[in-house]
C-alpha cells in the first residue's frame, strides 16, 4: 500500500522483504530515503540503519514500526534515525513526514550558504562537516542535526518540543530528557573554553550564542 501510494505521489520507489535485501537494493538504488521497520525477518531494522548510515551517511531513514516504548524510540535515534512514527499511523502523516525530512534533512544544499558560522564554529551543511577553532569535530547524524537547529537558530531560545520537533520529527511526549541528553553531547565536543556555548535558559530550553 505504501509503494503504491507514494509512486502515486511521484516518487521512484522499490521494496525489499527483508534487511539482507534492503541493503542490498539501496547500494544499487541508492535511495534519498528509506522507509524502515525495526522487526524484520532476518536482520533488526537496527542493524540495517546501522550497515546503511555506514555505506550512505546522508541517507533519510523514517522508522514505521510496531515497537512504541520510548526505549526503542531512543535505541532508534541513538544509531541514527531521522524519524519514528508507530503503527498504526496514516498514510497522510507518513508523506507528510516523509516530504518534511526531504526538506529538512540537508540533502540540499543552497548556494547562498552552504556554510554556516558563528564565532570560531563552521559547518559545511554540503559536506557535514564541523570545525571548532579550525578542529574537525566529529558528529554522529543526531548530533550533527541538533547543533546545524541551533545554528541557524543563534541567538533564540528553543524550547525541547522545538528541538523535538525539528530535530526528531517526532513526539517523545514527556521524553524531553532526550534533549538535554544530546545537548550535553555537543557541549562536551565543542568545549567550554571555545566559542560558542550552548547556553540553557532555564524553564525556557537551550540557545547557541558566540
Amino acid at each position: 500500500m505504501l509503494t503504491t501510494v507514494l509512486r502515486d505521489e511521484g516518487w521512484d520507489v522499490v521494496d525489499a522483504g527483508d534487511g539482507q535485501e534492503a541493503l542490498s537494493t539501496a547500494r544499487e538504488f541508492q535511495p534519498d530515503a528509506v522507509l524502515l521497520d525495526i522487526m524484520l525477518p532476518d536482520i533488526s531494522g537496527i542493524e540495517v540503519l546501522r550497515r546503511l548510515r555506514a555505506e550512505s551517511p546522508r541517507v533519510l531513514v523514517l522508522f514505521l514500526t510496531a515497537m512504541d516504548a520510548a526505549e526503542d524510540r531512543m535505541t532508534a535515534m541513538a544509531a541514527g534515525a531521522d524519524g519514528y512514527m508507530t503503527k498504526p499511523f496514516s498514510i497522510e502523516e507518513v508523506l507528510v513526514r516523509l516530504r518534511r525530512l526531504l526538506r529538512g534533512g540537508g540533502m540540499t544544499v543552497t548556494a547562498e550558504k552552504p556554510v554556516l558560522k558563528v564565532g570560531g564554529l563552521v559547518m559545511d551543511e554540503g559536506l557535514r562537516e564541523v570545525r571548532c577553532g579550525g578542529e574537525l569535530i566529529e558528529l554522529d547524524p543526531m548530533e550533527f542535526e541538533l547543533l546545524r537547529f541551533l545554528m541557524h537558530n543563534t541567538g533564540r531560545v528553543l524550547s525541547a518540543a522545538q528541538i523535538l520537533d525539528h530535530v526528531w520529527s517526532y513526539d517523545f511526549g514527556e521524553q524531553a530528557h532526550v534533549v538535554e541528553l544530546y545537548i550535553n553531547y555537543l557541549r562536551r565536543k565543542i568545549k567550554a573554553d571555545r566559542s560558542p556555548l550552548i547556553r540553557t535558559v532555564d524553564g525556557a530550553g537551550f540557545t547557541l550564542e558566540a
